[in-house]
């Protein structure tokens, strides 16, 4: 599983370790407000699980991220396969955070440092991101490391119930429109 290094943060392989702030992070209310109720310890556990398995048969997923200056865990970041129950298809960038380390702009800085591996290592044509309509402050991630929305885009989940977290928002970015590797400005970088 390679590493990768951003001038505040390591995106690196799952340690044992990240279980207990893994599963506290996701037992936040307000970090999965655009994502649904809180996860037990045991879904976490097996979320966690399941991304190490992915990462290791996909040579591609999602990294711990962790603060450089400190070594301390605050959140995830990575490229995803787009589920087969979506009405599009493609890999998704994506960050989900501790509540304690929004704010702070690591959520655009490692978002950029997973769309330079997909573009640079993978090859890849181009990544997408999606979130729920009201998740405006991962919407703004979006924008800021260079995508772009199409309305004609937006979907409903059909893995999510009716409700709030249903209408979601599609943003692309292709590997020609992408922006060079940048130092992150301090800003909102809340759940995605």
């Amino acid at each position: 599983m390679p590493e990768l290094r951003t001038e505040r943060l390591v995106l690196r392989p799952w340690r044992d370790s990240d279980r207990a702030p893994w599963a506290a992070m996701n037992a936040d209310p307000e970090v999965r407000e655009h994502l649904g109720e809180p996860l037990t310890r045991e879904q976490s556990d097996a979320v966690l699980s399941s991304m190490r398995a992915d990462f290791r048969a996909r040579g591609f997923g999602w990294w711990a991220l962790e603060a450089r200056g400190t070594g301390e865990f605050v959140g995830r970041a990575g490229l995803d396969v787009v589920g087969p129950d979506m009405p599009f298809a493609g890999v998704d960038v994506g960050w989900r955070l501790t509540r304690s380390a929004w704010g702070n702009g690591y959520a655009t800085e490692a978002a950029l440092a997973c769309l330079a591996f997909g573009f640079e290592t993978l090859g890849l044509p181009e990544v997408i991101a999606t979130t729920t309509v009201r998740n405006l402050r991962s919407q703004a991630v979006m924008r800021r490391i260079g995508m772009t929305r199409n309305p004609a885009d937006d979907f409903e989940d059909p893995s999510v119930p009716e409700g709030p977290l249903r209408p979601c928002v599609l943003y692309r970015i292709s590997r020609a429109d992408a922006r060079a590797p940048r130092t992150a400005s301090p800003g909102s970088s809340g759940p995605r």
